[in-house]
């Protein structure tokens, strides 16, 4: 019998555009959720695999589940008769602002046994990475229309150097 175990979902509203919070979002070096580290193997297209590494863990693999351009993407964990999906959702809102959703969910035929595993995982600190994340999008967006011309490369550089001052 198949079972949602468990959904965690959070949204906060942003002042960035949906496809700015989108092509931010879907870029793989810009995710910051010290200890773990984050890779991607190819471009972020449905089916892409990737890897999250936390000091002390076997590395978890996941992998691109549906993309929709500017919109929403969703990224996938295998478990043993269970799946765990990071459901991304980027809702237009009046004055170029954008509802950014995180939706956590296990499913699956064995989605009990891991039921408190992820909510000791990622319930305590849902709102506050969604909020960090928030403030890294609010902040790269004030640099892009400060120095419209420096172009989205400089962008991920500000980002990237955030994320690395984070991780130490």
């Amino acid at each position: 019998m198949r079972s949602d175990g468990l959904v965690l979902e959070h949204s906060v509203d942003v002042p960035v555009t949906p496809d700015f919070a989108f092509e931010i979002r879907t870029d793989v070096s810009t995710w910051n959720d010290p200890p773990a580290r984050f890779s991607i193997e190819g471009a972020f297209v449905e089916g892409a695999r990737g890897t999250t590494l936390i000091p002390g863990q076997d590395p978890l693999r996941w992998v691109i589940g549906l993309v929709v351009p500017g919109r929403s993407f969703v990224v996938e964990v295998l478990l043993e008769g269970a799946l765990l999906s990071f459901e991304w959702h980027f809702d237009a809102l009046a004055d170029q602002r954008t509802r950014m959703t995180q939706r956590i969910r296990l499913s699956g035929e064995n989605a009990e046994a891991y039921v408190a595993q992820v909510q000791r995982g990622f319930g305590p600190t849902l709102v506050e990475g969604m909020n960090r994340i928030a403030e890294q999008l609010i902040e790269a967006d004030a640099v892009h229309r400060a120095q419209p011309d420096s172009g989205y490369e400089a962008l991920l550089r500000l980002i990237q150097n955030r994320t690395r001052q984070n991780r130490s």
